[in-house]
């Protein structure tokens, strides 16, 4: 291994499951997804330093909610990378915690995607693409997907990747209701019968076509997450009700919702307006 690099930082973005469905389960248990993903131009930061160990800081608006041992996604993707690589984990990982957990949004499966692309840098890594996927995806369904960190349909229960044609420039709001909303309970609420697959996806050259292109492929768990979080239907009123409004949605499981406007600008007037007392709200766009 070559000499590690000085310290990196990089955007864990959110990651917006624009469409879920829900097309079918596994003998072991876990469901089938089809699902168009994208990420904004916003989220939680890392930063990558050299250390003779590997340690973890975490800071920001919710670092109170992140824990700081091996069960940390940060950490635990660190060690399997190190472990894959046949070398000793030695780096010390900032997190900028600005994303809520268990959102819906990926936060921490971003994170781990993050510091897995740095750490390849800082520790002059090549490890054969086939390795890395599989590495990614043993720790977490969104950590594939977060690792190409580009619009991708997402099927199976989320190795399978395919490019997303260029998304036009669009504005986007994520509101969160301040309450989690843990992936199993919901998948475990859900009920009724299995999704057919996505149709073909063309979200042609504008943020109106692609909310237009959006509407035939809705969120398979929307009912399931209302149940164990009521909150999220004050949520989706509210963007409904939102001036410039071309879609409102919301993201994963649950429980933060988004809502898509002509233009970044718009969508942070729109986040001003929608800002309420113990949700969080973020505005920006969507990259790609």
């Amino acid at each position: 291994m070559s000499t590690v690099s000085p310290s990196l930082t990089a955007l864990a973005p959110a990651k917006v499951n624009l469409s879920l469905r829900i097309t079918g389960r596994r003998a072991d248990g876990y469901h089938l997804l089809d699902s168009l993903v994208a990420f904004t131009d916003f989220g939680d930061r890392i930063d990558v330093s050299a250390a003779d160990r590997l340690t973890l800081t975490v800071q920001g608006p919710f670092a109170d909610v992140v824990p700081r041992d091996e069960s940390n996604l940060v950490i635990k993707a660190a060690q399997r990378l190190a472990q894959a690589a046949g070398i000793e984990a030695q780096a010390h990982s900032t997190l900028t915690k600005t994303l809520p957990a268990a959102g819906g949004i990926g936060g921490g499966s971003s994170d781990a995607a993050t510091v897995l692309r740095l750490l390849i840098q800082h520790w002059a890594l090549t490890l054969p693409a086939q390795d890395l996927n599989r590495l990614a995806l043993a720790l977490g369904a969104d950590v594939p997907v977060c690792l190409i960190n580009k619009p991708c349909r997402m099927t199976g229960i989320g190795e399978d990747l395919s490019p997303l044609p260029p998304l036009p420039p669009v504005g986007i709001v994520l509101i969160n209701p301040g309450h989690p909303c843990e992936t199993p309970a919901v998948f475990r609420a859900r009920s009724g019968p299995f999704s057919a697959p996505a149709l073909a996806f063309n979200p042609g050259m504008t943020a109106h076509s692609l909310a237009e292109a959006l509407q035939q492929d809705p969120n398979d768990l929307t009912e399931a997450a209302l149940q164990i979080c009521p909150s999220i239907r004050q949520v989706l009123d509210h963007l409904a009700g939102s001036p410039g409004i071309l879609l409102s949605r919301m993201s994963g499981s649950g429980a933060t919702c988004f809502g898509l406007y002509d233009s970044p600008d718009q969508a942070q007037k729109a986040a001003s307006d929608l800002a309420h007392p113990g949700w969080w709200v973020a505005a920006g766009s969507l990259t790609g």
